[in-house]
């Protein structure tokens, strides 16, 4: 898949998002704030627009966008579309390490992994490569690669990171002028939250998807090109724990909406240091989520 038509993509379901916040009868904004929210181009904008309107939730008609019905499920893109083919083959490794439990100094043969992800040898050399840098695995010799393993070392590192990161962008949303994006973003993240808060007893296995979200909302501020490569493999991991841990699922999900909720109240404040000890107390509950799952696997 190209890569700009997995932007498409991305910014399509974003823009039901925000269909969906801004109510039914009311109007988006223009296009260049379109274009500041979902981070992409005016042209881009313009396709989804396009697609808005044929699929009827949208009237679109020179500058006045109104919304003519609040968007469902079957109106987005699935997941499995929005990565480019290198992006699904890492998270598909990455998936394999966490799900199979495999040890550390394991040996990993490059032809047989290339067999189970129907890629080339070289295709797959490029993943490992790649997947490398997060320290699940490293080359070992010329030729050959070895696990390192995921275990509560690893996870408990990866979290002490993920929290250096977050609380980096935090620092600096605080500081960003009313005209910026991130704010009405917050709106939409806020309403998401509350719409599923209401219906918790049915749709509280959806969180680990507006959780992701929420996360990379708010780290995209900081925009930086080092710490944006790591938080993939940040959300696979602490994703992957919470769509297969299911032991206390709802409540667990319930806490983290809560803590969500008073961590945007907080950005709103401006307050640095109060917003950053939002983001330590969900992190560490998310910590303590993690590790527990992972005592529970082994």
């Amino acid at each position: 898949m190209a890569r700009n038509n997995s932007r498409f993509k991305r910014a399509y379901n974003e823009a039901l998002e925000i269909c969906r916040a801004i109510g039914v009868g009311r109007e988006l904004p223009s296009e260049p704030v379109l274009a500041a929210r979902l981070d992409t181009s005016r042209t881009t904008v313009r396709a989804v627009l396009t697609r808005l309107k044929s699929a009827e939730i949208v009237d679109w008609r020179g500058r006045r966008k109104i919304v003519l019905r609040a968007p469902g499920r079957w109106d987005r893109f699935d997941e499995t579309e929005l990565s480019t083919m290198s992006e699904r083959l890492e998270g598909q490794f990455f998936e394999w390490m966490l799900r199979s439990d495999v040890p550390p100094d394991t040996p990993l043969n490059v032809s047989a992994l290339a067999r189970r992800f129907a890629v080339s040898p070289s295709g797959m050399t490029d993943v490992l490569r790649t997947v490398a840098q997060f320290g699940l695995i490293e080359r070992h010799g010329t030729r050959g690669w070895i696990t390192r393993g995921f275990n509560r070392d690893y996870a408990g590192e990866l979290s002490d990171f993920r929290l250096v990161l977050e609380l980096d962008a935090v620092r600096k949303l605080c500081a960003l002028p009313d005209a910026h994006p991130i704010w009405p973003q917050l709106d939409e993240m806020e309403a998401g939250h509350r719409a599923l808060l209401a219906e918790i007893d049915t749709r509280f296995h959806d969180f680990s998807k507006l959780d992701e979200r929420f996360h990379a909302t708010i780290n995209e501020v900081a925009s930086n090109r080092f710490a944006r490569s790591f938080q993939s493999v940040i959300s696979l991991v602490f994703n992957y724990h919470y769509q297969w841990n299911k032991k206390d699922e709802k409540p667990r999900n319930e806490t983290a909406i809560h803590e969500h909720l008073d961590y945007i109240a907080a950005l709103r404040s401006r307050d640095a240091a109060n917003a950053q000890a939002a983001a330590i107390r969900h992190l560490t509950t998310a910590r303590e989520t993690l590790l527990r799952s992972i005592g529970a696997e082994r």
